[in-house]
């Protein structure tokens, strides 16, 4: 071979190992674009198959080494393609180097026989193999064609060689093959750039949340679908190259102008949060949740602008919030509702709680319905006897209270005592049902501020006590708050130096109530219930003596009590309760008192116990209330292990950001929600958006106060993963658990 023909195929082996070298380039900055790693293999064996064809010896090593090189730069094109196109199986592999390896000793048998065709055959070869590549890609993407038509050109150019020996000069082959490599390098290095943009634009539209990149001066960088169509904007694309500032208005506007002029200043800003009401040019108004965070692009300061449309996240709240303030039935506040009202009351008022008497008697004669029209009338009939600034409850049941506010100057007892002289009278008059009159009647307590208290639940506290003070005289009548009514104070005292005697006399003891699963009421955990029977006082329900301990402060001893006898007795039962979880109640006392997170891990530690077996029951409230202290505390159990409970979920209220800024594991329906999911819709539809809120945030579910079978069934179309109630189990003591974790509930 002439010295010219050697310096060019030199030349030419240049030109290939800088194609591999930006492949090889390609693959180690992305990765999973794997096609480049194939091309280089390819355009690798190639190369080395030139050499091998003419530079290499002439005997049997030749056709061996070409025909091996040849198979896998085959291989190589062809396995680029399809990686390329995306329709690169796994399964297709195995098949494909068997018929690689065929394919080479095909080749390699033939080359012996005829030596003369290598060139030839090669050079068809590999044309057929770019052509279909070539192909392949062009019919795929738009952005696939430039490099499709090269591999078109490619494999054009060979398969006319092989067919036609177009015998070219050396130099017009070299500049072409040079030519040819440089614009596959250019436009696969392009082809892959426009998949990773389409990646990046396709991420950025599947968002939830509107993005927008802008740089310092205030120029829109980038943008998704999502803030075009919060921002009312025509396309992602209209918002890039604009000033930002003309897309926002009102506060918005200012916060991000703000926002971009400490950028430009200092060149660094912390991440900024903020909830804004965005109005738009179409008169829509759009809550939003705004965030803002800076960054450095090419060593320019730049401003990440995200925005979360919470108009969902809103009326899920209104939602929750009007179920844990509005009665569902009336419409009117319930109890906490009120007291919310109230808080913000000024004085003199009087509140007055009426309850229906023998009220469960129409239920029972004419059936559940009736009875909520009934109570739907009364509502109605109440309401009308009050002026505007009054208030509306509905307690539950068949009780009311209404707060009326002062009328005339002095005392609002007289006021309050001519209304609730004329309630009964005015519930009758709008009462029919079946045809013929409901005679009502009605039990009212009434107490006043400032002169009965100042609290408004005392307040409210009082008006019942006078309330059950006429029905135990007679019904039908009303009464005004007296001291001598409140027994219920003395009996406190009682109970508290009682209870704090059978702290230490060993008095207490614990239940546990079963809390299965829905799908196959396994036992997964129990509910630890403390219960207490006093030799002088009987048996005390825990409803009597656990306000007492509250109010006193007792509840943190009771609780820490409660909390060791649950862990011994979980460590007692030893492997016959399997992976058995227990929960405990605790207070907000006992959460912040001192050292209570180092009291949980010594438990832990001392009895052997994994801590996600340990679970916590608090309330809302503890998360409403909640300081940087309970804050704390709350963080150092989570690290612990130990799993948190939301207990009585629904009768308070709890933005849905609480649930977000703390590590909920459990949320636990309330029973006043169970109860009603048979015969009332809007109970049924309560629960399931709670369940799927639930779901939605990862927590585990338990419905409490299960009582029947077509609760339990209705809870588990829901989605409901728990259940707990007497349709499980009534509590039972610490020896009957065992038996329980083998056999189910």
């Amino acid at each position: 071979m002439s010295a010219s023909i050697q310096s060019y195929i030199l030349f030419s082996l240049v030109a290939d190992l800088s194609l591999c070298v930006v492949l090889l380039l390609v693959w180690l900055r992305q990765r999973n674009e794997w096609q480049a790693l194939f091309w280089a293999a390819s355009q690798l064996a190639l190369s080395l198959g030139t050499v091998a064809a003419y530079l290499g010896p002439d005997n049997w090593l030749r056709p061996l080494l070409t025909s091996a090189t040849l198979t896998v730069a085959v291989g190589g094109i062809w396995a680029g393609a399809e990686y390329f196109r995306g329709t690169l199986q796994r399964k297709v592999l195995r098949p494909a180097l068997l018929a690689g390896l065929a394919g080479w000793a095909a080749l390699y048998a033939g080359w012996l026989a005829y030596p003369g065709s290598l060139r030839d055959s090669t050079a068809a070869l590999l044309g057929l193999t770019m052509l279909w590549a070539g192909v392949r890609l062009s019919v795929r993407r738009s952005y696939y064609l430039p490099l499709g038509l090269i591999l078109l050109a490619r494999g054009g150019f060979n398969l006319l060689n092989a067919m036609y020996d177009l015998n070219l000069d050396l130099q017009f082959w070299f500049a072409y093959s040079v030519l040819i490599k440089t614009l596959t390098m250019l436009w696969v290095v392009a082809a892959v750039q426009e998949k990773i943009q389409r990646r990046h634009a396709h991420t950025l539209d599947s968002m939830t949340s509107g993005l927008l990149l802008v740089d310092h001066h205030g120029v829109v960088r980038e943008a998704n679908r999502v803030a075009a169509r919060l921002l009312d904007c025509e396309s992602a694309v209209a918002l890039v190259g604009g000033q930002i500032g003309d897309h926002l208005s009102g506060s918005l506007r200012d916060l991000v102008a703000d926002y971009l002029r400490d950028l430009r200043g200092a060149g660094a800003c912390v991440p900024l949060t903020r909830n804004i009401q965005l109005h738009r040019q179409d008169g829509v108004t759009v809550p939003l949740d705004v965030m803002l965070s800076a960054y450095e692009e090419g060593r320019q300061p730049c401003c990440m602008l995200q925005l979360i449309d919470v108009s969902e996240r809103q009326q899920k709240d209104q939602q929750l919030y009007r179920a844990a303030h509005y009665d569902q039935l009336t419409g009117t506040f319930n109890r906490s509702g009120l007291l919310q009202q109230l808080e913000h009351c000024e004085a003199p008022y009087a509140v007055l709680v009426v309850d229906l008497d023998q009220f469960q008697r129409i239920n029972d004669c004419f059936g559940r319905a009736v009875g909520d029209q009934l109570l739907l009338q009364v509502s109605e009939g109440l309401r009308r006897q009050l002026s505007q600034g009054d208030l509306l409850a509905r307690l539950g049941g068949n009780k009311f209270a209404l707060v009326l506010h002062q009328r005339v100057p002095g005392s609002v007892l007289p006021q309050a005592e001519l209304l609730a002289a004329r309630l009964p009278r005015a519930m009758h008059a709008n009462l029919a049902q079946h045809e013929q009159p409901v005679a009502l009647s009605a039990s009212i307590g009434i107490a006043c501020q400032p002169e009965h208290g100042r609290a408004a639940g005392t307040l409210l506290d009082f008006a019942a006590t006078a309330m059950y003070t006429v029905k135990k005289t007679g019904r039908g009548a009303f009464r005004v708050f007296d001291p001598a009514m409140n027994l219920q104070a003395r009996d406190a005292v009682r109970i508290d130096a009682a209870l704090r005697q059978a702290l230490k006399a060993g008095e207490l003891h614990l239940l546990y109530q079963p809390i299965v699963a829905t799908a196959d009421r396994r036992l997964r955990k129990v509910e630890a219930l403390v219960r207490w029977h006093s030799p002088t006082l009987g048996s005390v329900p825990p409803d009597r003596f656990i306000p007492v301990a509250e109010e006193s402060g007792l509840v943190v001893e009771l609780g820490a009590w409660v909390l060791g006898e649950a862990c011994r007795q979980l460590a007692a039962w030893g492997p016959a309760a399997g992976a058995l979880a227990v929960s405990v109640n605790i207070s907000p006392r006992q959460l912040t008192a001192p050292g209570f997170a180092a009291q949980v891990r010594q438990l832990l530690d001392s009895h052997g116990i994994a801590p996600q077996r340990l679970e916590l029951e608090l309330t809302e409230r503890v998360l409403i209330d909640e300081g940087q202290h309970t804050r704390e505390v709350l963080a150092h159990l989570s690290q612990i292990g130990v799993r948190i409970s939301l207990d009585d979920f629904g009768t308070g209220y709890s933005s849905l950001s609480y649930l977000t800024q703390f590590r909920i594991d459990t949320l636990k329906i309330d029973r006043s929600f169970i109860t009603d999911i048979e015969h009332c819709p809007r109970s049924t539809n309560l629960v399931t958006t709670i369940v799927r809120m639930g779901l939605s945030l990862g927590m585990e579910l338990v419905a409490e106060g299960v009582e029947t079978a077509a609760q339990a069934e209705a809870l588990a179309e829901m989605g409901c993963h728990c259940l707990q109630g007497y349709v499980i189990s009534r509590p039972v003591a610490a020896d009957a658990v065992p038996a329980m974790v083998s056999y189910g509930a």
